[in-house]
């Protein structure tokens, strides 16, 4: 079987709805950190994330605030909702890791919505995570202090790149939590003192409390 054909295999949808997603729709291979949507664009085709991972966030002038990952066999609710509303998108997309990327026509989506109420249930499925985790974004940017929510975002990265060591920048880690790098330098820092990682030449290790 073929590593595209496996993939498919994963996704909740019947026989029939992926003999029609071979026909009508593409797989692509997306290297790592590809820009996959702009603000201000124009969805053309929805996508469903077939292996590897995609961040979407947002811009204000000079600073990014990360909204969410889109995971293995999960789409972007921000395409769909561009899509449904006719508008053009209000955040950005860029793979995180190297994708392979399933992208659906929107005049078949529609076709395929009112034929399969599975797909239905996948796209309001993303809705509700989406929504609790846009809630518990809110409300960390506005309750937690920086150094609770650094080691949080930390620790997720540990978990979806399955590595102990991250190999990430001080700007990068500013990028996706909205705020300036000397601070992410400064709470790194007073982590490191409390005992709750490491940094060295390798990266950053989140020890265990």
């Amino acid at each position: 079987m073929k590593t595209e054909d496996k993939l498919l295999s994963l996704l909740p949808f019947p026989l029939e709805l992926k003999e029609e997603l071979v026909k009508h729709s593409e797989i692509k291979d997306v290297p790592q950190n590809t820009e996959l949507m702009r603000e201000g664009q124009y969805v053309k085709r929805i996508p469903i994330v077939l292996e590897g991972l995609v961040k979407v966030f947002t811009k204000h002038e000079d600073k990014e605030l990360l909204l969410y990952y889109i995971r293995p066999q999960e789409t972007c609710i921000v395409s769909f909702n561009s899509v449904l509303t006719n508008t053009s998108s209000k955040a950005f997309a860029q793979s995180e890791k190297d994708s392979k990327i399933l992208l659906m026509p929107l005049e078949k989506v529609f076709q395929w919505m009112k034929e399969f109420p599975e797909l239905n249930h996948l796209f309001f499925r993303q809705y509700n995570i989406r929504y609790s985790e846009m809630i518990q974004m809110v409300n960390k940017v506005l309750f937690d202090k920086m150094d609770k929510r650094l080691y949080e975002y930390l620790s997720t990265k540990v978990k979806i790149w399955e590595k102990d060591i991250l190999k990430i920048s001080h700007q990068q880690i500013a990028n996706d939590l909205g705020t300036a790098r000397e601070v992410v330098s400064r709470v790194l820092k007073k982590l490191e003192y409390e005992s709750k990682l490491v940094q060295n030449q390798d990266g950053i290790k989140i020890l265990k409390s």
